[in-house]
């Protein structure tokens, strides 16, 4: 469990690097949803074989709760509802931060929303649906 103290100051940094979203992809599937997979980096200890041998340098800064969002052109089509999605995936994991293990994740679209139910690229429904699934996605990892 997360102490509340450590709580609130943790801090949701985004990554930048195209490395970094391929190492915690490559990691591990922490959650699924019908329209979102969840990846969570696992830092791998490696033990030292022997004198001289150096320990590799982690690729994430321990105690940082770092987000990432992958939504292909595949999936959205439009700059409209891809930008959308990303907003809607920073806000949900900024609202749980507190919840969250501070590591770093990265969240992919891995199926497009139905253009017959949502016809506006960027709509109210659209936007509560994408919010209420990805909330359910967080929900399944977070820290009581």
């Amino acid at each position: 469990m997360i102490p509340e103290q450590t709580r609130e100051r943790i801090a949701v940094e985004r990554l930048k690097q195209w490395s970094e979203f391929q190492a915690v992809m490559a990691a591990s599937t922490v959650a699924k949803t019908p329209h979102f997979v969840l990846h969570e980096w696992r830092h791998a200890d490696k033990a030292s074989a022997g004198p001289g041998f150096e320990k590799t340098p982690a690729l994430f800064a321990e105690g940082i709760l770092m987000l990432g969002a992958v939504t292909p052109k595949r999936w959205a089509k439009h700059a409209v509802t891809r930008n959308l999605i990303k907003r809607q995936i920073h806000h949900v994991c900024t609202s749980l931060k507190g919840r969250l293990k501070p590591t770093a994740y990265v969240v992919r679209l891995k199926t497009g929303f139905d253009r017959k139910q949502f016809v506006s690229a960027s709509s109210l429904a659209l936007k509560q649906a994408v919010r209420a699934e990805l909330t359910q996605l967080f929900e399944k990892i977070a820290v009581t």
